[in-house]
């Protein structure tokens, strides 16, 4: 099982102090290359949120953020920089890949701040690997109007204002899940078209936009719930909550990036 440290936090939210209760769980993960990945997962129950950050080998820091009242997945990678050809772009960059969540993908909040772990510095092996997952993002988000999918995007993406992108299929289901007019959330958006570009391993002007291609891979999280059957006092079969599945899954995106120098991980 696994161990949560349970932190007690005060908020400031329009000028109030709240109480949040914020579970947090750290896990160690071999990747297929035998590194060892730290993770580290936190819960809220009181905003119904949770995020999973690790660092990857290259120094890129991946954030997983889950909005469960909006049904919104966002998935931000923070790039270092990169040199190629003499050429330094010596900003760190930031991409956002935002899409619609289903609740089966991961355990609650709730579920969350009852985990418990005896060794914290086990190394972790998950139990089920997902099918692979590709997606082309064909638009791109305008981060001052997103409020109306979900207050959270702004500020996890709030380094991405023009690198903020998800899918049409994902805005016509919000329409219709939060009961929003599709054309207001379409104002959200602009289309990118990315038929009309050529693959940024293939452009020679390292200027110039083109479709990029991005990998995630999540080498751990609790996927799911576990139930065991068993016997009540008067003898009667019952159901219970017993663990946690967990799961590794690898996401695809291809996007449009405006400039070649900012997708130099696709030369490689």
């Amino acid at each position: 099982m696994i161990f949560v440290k349970h932190v007690l936090l005060v908020c400031l939210s329009l000028g109030l102090l709240l109480q949040c209760i914020q579970t947090q769980l750290i896990v160690n993960v071999k990747n297929k290359g035998g590194d060892v990945i730290r993770e580290v997962i936190t819960g809220n129950t009181t905003s119904d949120v949770v995020e999973l950050q690790f660092r990857n080998t290259d120094g890129t820091i991946i954030n997983q953020f889950i909005d469960f009242k909006s049904e919104v997945q966002i998935f931000r990678a923070y790039v270092l920089w990169e040199e190629e050809l003499g050429f330094t772009r010596n900003k760190p960059f930031t991409l956002c890949f935002v899409s619609r969540f289903n609740k089966n993908e991961f355990i609650s909040s709730d579920a969350m701040s009852k985990l418990r772990q005896k060794n914290p510095t086990a190394i972790r092996t998950p139990e089920e690997e997902r099918t692979p997952e590709m997606h082309i993002m064909e638009l791109q988000m305008n981060l001052k109007r997103t409020d109306v999918i979900s207050p959270n995007i702004q500020r996890v993406c709030r380094d991405a204002n023009s690198t903020t992108y998800v899918k049409e299929s994902d805005i016509k289901i919000w329409s219709q899940a939060l009961g929003q007019d599709m054309n207001v959330l379409m104002s959200t958006v602009r289309k990118t078209y990315p038929e009309k570009y050529p693959n940024c391993k293939d452009t020679n002007s390292i200027t110039s936009p083109c479709l990029c291609h991005y990998h995630i891979c999540v080498g751990w999280y609790p996927c799911g719930l576990k139930y065991c059957r068993g016997k009540d006092s008067a003898g009667r079969y019952l159901s219970y909550r017993c663990g946690i599945k967990t799961c590794r899954r690898f996401i695809s995106y291809d996007f449009v990036i405006d400039k070649k120098y900012n997708c130099l991980w696709d030369d490689v």
